[in-house]
C-alpha cells in the first residue's frame, strides 16, 4: 500500500466518483432512498476542486503532540452522519437513542445530517485537516475507502480501547479486520452494506438465480441481467465466482474478471450496468436478475413479494460505513463514549430496527426480536454464521491500481 497520496485524482477516479454520486453507492438508499433524491450531489466543479488541490504531507502516528481533549470540561460532541441514518420518533421530533445517551451521560450531541456523499464531505473537511485544524466535528461516519484514506493521511485519531469495552466485545467477526484498519484501531462500523443477487420470480418463471455464473451464462436470462456500475461490487462478485479472493488478487486476475464480464456484454447477456436505478427495472421485471444492495432488497420486498434474493455459494461483497474521530477533534473521549454506546445490544437493536442495514453488533438478535421478530430473522440485517462466513471485502487499492482498474472498468461498462 502506498503511504503517500498523489496530488490529484485521475480522470478514471473522477469518472468513477461521478457514477457513484449520481446512481451508485454514493446514491445508495438509506431507509427511504433519500441519499439519492435528497440533498445535493457533488457537482463536477466540486470534483474538479478536489483534483486540482494537492494534499500536503500529513503527520503520521506518533509525530507531534497529541490533540488536546476537552471532554472532561465540555460535556458535548458534534456528530456528522448521513441522511436517514439515525432512529427518529414516530412524530419525527426527536432521536430516541441520542436523547437517552444525553440523559445518561450528560453529554449533549450536536447531530448533523451533513454527509450527502463521501467525496463532497471529504472536500468539506480536507482544508482544515490539511492545515492541522479542528473540523468542528468530533465524530464522522464515512465509507470504508474514505476511512482508509483518512487513516493513511494521518487525519484520524487512534481510539482508546479502554473507552470501548462494548464495541470491542460485541463487534461482529466479519467486520473486525479490514485491511485498511486491522484490529479497528481508528474506526468502528456503523453499518454494513452487502452486495447480493436479487431476482424477480415472475420474470424468471419461478427459477432461483443464485450465482454470477448463472447471471452470465443462463440463456433463459439473456438480455435481462444487470450488473452494478460500482467497480468493487461487480468485479468483486465476479472474482468470487471465479474462485478468487477479492481481498487478495493480482492484476492478471482482475483482467480475467473483466474479460469474463466483457463476454457477457458481447453476447448481450447483460442488459446494462446500473446504479441504484436497477430497483424499478427489477420491480417491473424488465430485469429478471441482477446484483443488488441488501438495503434495496428489503425495501423492494416490502411492496413486491416476487422479489427474492440469494447469497451465492461462492460468497458476497460487504463494505461498511464507519465511525471515526477526526484529527484535532476537541471531544475525543466523548465521541468514544457514543461509539461504545451504540454497541450496547438494546441500543444497537433500536438503531437496526429503524435503518434496516447490516448490523455490525454481534448478539443483538434477541433484543431486535423484542422490537420486530421479522427483522430479527432477516439475514440481510443480521447475517447468521453461515452468511457471515461468506462475506468478503474488496482489498484496498493504491492510487495507481485504482486508476488502472477504473479505466478498464469504465471501458467495460461504456462509461
Amino acid at each position: 500500500m502506498d503511504q503517500n497520496e498523489p496530488d490529484s485524482l485521475s480522470a478514471a477516479q473522477l469518472a468513477a466518483m461521478r457514477r457513484s454520486l449520481t446512481s451508485g453507492r454514493g446514491a445508495l438508499t438509506r431507509r427511504s432512498m433519500l441519499r439519492a433524491g435528497g440533498v445535493g450531489a457533488l457537482t463536477i466543479g466540486g470534483l474538479a476542486s478536489l483534483s486540482a488541490c494537492g494534499i500536503p504531507p500529513a503527520k503520521r502516528e506518533g509525530e507531534g503532540p497529541a490533540s488536546t481533549d476537552f471532554s472532561a470540561k465540555e460535556k458535548q460532541l458534534s456528530f456528522s452522519n448521513w441522511t436517514e441514518y439515525m432512529d427518529v420518533s414516530e412524530d419525527e421530533k426527536s432521536r430516541p437513542t441520542l436523547e437517552a445517551f444525553t440523559k445518561r451521560t450528560g453529554i449533549k450531541v450536536k447531530y448533523t445530517e451533513d454527509i450527502n456523499d463521501n467525496v463532497e464531505f471529504f472536500g468539506k473537511i480536507k482544508p482544515q485537516l490539511a492545515a492541522g485544524q479542528d473540523t468542528g466535528r468530533d465524530l464522522i461516519c464515512v465509507t470504508d475507502w474514505l476511512a482508509a484514506r483518512l487513516i493513511r493521511l494521518g487525519w484520524a485519531q487512534k481510539l482508546d480501547a479502554a473507552h470501548l469495552p462494548n464495541a470491542y466485545a460485541n463487534l461482529s467477526a466479519q467486520f473486525r479486520r479490514p485491511d485498511w484498519d486491522p484490529g479497528r484501531a481508528y474506526s468502528y462500523p456503523w453499518t454494513g452494506i452487502s452486495t447480493v443477487i436479487a431476482y424477480n420470480t415472475k420474470a424468471t418463471g419461478g427459477k432461483k438465480v443464485d450465482s454470477v455464473t448463472q447471471l452470465l451464462d443462463d440463456p433463459a436470462l439473456k438480455g435481462r441481467v444487470g450488473f452494478l456500475t460500482e467497480m468493487r461490487d461487480t468485479v468483486g462478485m465476479t472474482l468470487l465466482d471465479m474462485g478468487k479472493d477479492p481481498g487478495d488478487f493480482t492484476d492478471a486476475e482482475y483482467d480475467e474478471a473483466i474479460g469474463r464480464l466483457q463476454k457477457g456484454v458481447d453476447k448481450k447477456q447483460i442488459r446494462r450496468f446500473t446504479g441504484n436505478d436497477y430497483t424499478s427495472d427489477l420491480d417491473k421485471g424488465d430485469l429478471a436478475a441482477c446484483l443488488a444492495w441488501a438495503g434495496d432488497v428489503i425495501q423492494l420486498q416490502a411492496d413486491n413479494p416476487d422479489i427474492q434474493y440469494a447469497i451465492p455459494s461462492a460468497g458476497y461483497i460487504t463494505s461498511s460505513d464507519n465511525l471515526m474521530v477526526p484529527a484535532k477533534a476537541r471531544h475525543k473521549a466523548n465521541a468514544e463514549k457514543l461509539i461504545d454506546y451504540y454497541y450496547e445490544l438494546p441500543v444497537a437493536a433500536q438503531l437496526a430496527a429503524y435503518i434496516n442495514y447490516v448490523c455490525p453488533v454481534d448478539g443483538v438478535k434477541d433484543e431486535l426480536a423484542k422490537i420486530d421478530p421479522e427483522l430479527a430473522s432477516n439475514t440481510l440485517i443480521l447475517p447468521d454464521k453461515a452468511m457471515a462466513a461468506k462475506s468478503h471485502a474488496f482489498r484496498s487499492l493504491t492510487s495507481q491500481e485504482e486508476t488502472a482498474y477504473e479505466e478498464k472498468f469504465a471501458k467495460l461498462i461504456g462509461a
